[in-house]
């Protein structure tokens, strides 16, 4: 027979209300009792029954989650986050992968919302003028793009990508070339942005290649238009551009740090593996996830107003191997 809420309450010596106060609203109770409760419900084998509580409360204690590529580096910490945070509040997430189609991320969260309480909506390349559509489909979160009239948390790319301009020129770089990302992204134009500036604020040469997807083979094809044009640094939209361009610089004969400095975006844990490894601006998905379960389920629990704020994050430069002092004649 199952264990019900009632033999878990007579267990624990506490009132129904309280130990489904412990499970479904752990903040609500004292970390000493939810501790006992949880404990019981574990040994007891407890399973929650959310059906019948989302037709008495009208919550499904889950949370829709959609990125744009499941396999794009940049997203997993972003998602494990929002898993693990998720599953502190008691909730449980679904996730959609809409393999970088635009067209299919409104229809995508129209289904999704019909089955979760909210939405975490991470890098949409939904167009401007169709933002509307999701935001209406609210509570909802953006992740990595700032959307009118929703709450968002963004990363502050140009804080990092200055500290990547201001690196390659310390290294004596004159000439800098910009990798750019996917046409819909927004990330990538706020990278773009900040190199620019920070190029035009230096006196440094800036060529600009893409747009390109955030895949290998691209950076495959940007390496040998960047050894046409005598390149010593290039800053790429993201690691896997970077690690492309790596590899190619390499079957070509040209050594990724000694002849071309090279810096990535994301810090993801291949930039740490590659050979040389690779310098890259590291931008915080963990904490930019779980701030988003946090923001969503304030909303969700009428804690704060489903409006447009803000919550920015910084990013900063990890320098590695792939950096170094460029050439000279005199150097050879």
């Amino acid at each position: 027979m199952a264990v019900t809420l009632a033999d878990v309450a007579a267990a624990a010596g506490l009132s129904g209300s309280t130990v489904s106060r412990a499970l479904s609203a752990p903040d609500k109770v004292n970390a000493a009792t939810r501790e006992r409760v949880e404990r019981i419900a574990r040994e007891m084998g407890y399973v929650p029954n959310h059906s019948a509580r989302s037709l008495t409360s009208g919550r499904t204690d889950l949370i829709g989650l959609i990125v744009p590529d499941i396999a794009n580096p940049f997203f997993p910490p972003i998602i494990k986050a929002v898993q693990a945070r998720g599953s502190q509040q008691g909730k449980t997430v679904l996730i959609a992968d809409v393999d970088e189609r635009p067209a299919d991320e409104v229809p995508r969260a129209r289904l999704m919302r019909k089955q979760v309480d909210g939405l975490i909506i991470v890098s949409p390349r939904t167009p401007d003028d169709a933002l509307g559509e999701l935001v209406a489909l609210g509570p909802v979160v953006f992740v990595n793009r700032a959307v009118p009239g929703a709450a968002s948390v963004v990363i502050d790319e140009a804080g990092g990508m200055e500290q990547a301009v201001e690196h390659l020129a310390a290294l004596g770089h004159r000439s800098i070339a910009y990798l750019g990302g996917p046409k819909r992204s927004w990330s990538n134009a706020q990278r773009k942005a900040a190199v620019r500036a920070a190029c035009g604020r230096l006196g440094l040469e800036l060529v600009e290649f893409g747009p390109f997807e955030a895949q290998v083979q691209s950076g495959v094809h940007a390496a040998d238009l960047v050894i046409a044009r005598a390149i010593t640094g290039v800053i790429a939209y993201d690691d896997l551009i970077a690690l492309g361009v790596m590899a190619r610089l390499t079957e070509r004969g040209v050594r990724t740090g000694a002849d071309v400095s090279l810096i990535g975006v994301d810090d993801s844990p291949m930039s740490a593996m590659a050979y040389p490894t690779l310098t890259s601006v590291h931008v915080p998905g963990d904490a930019a996830g779980a701030a988003a379960v946090d923001t969503l389920l304030a909303i969700v629990d009428a804690r704060r107003d489903e409006g447009e704020e803000q919550i920015v994050l910084d990013s900063r430069l990890v320098v590695r191997s792939s950096t170094a002092p460029v050439r000279t004649p005199e150097r050879g």
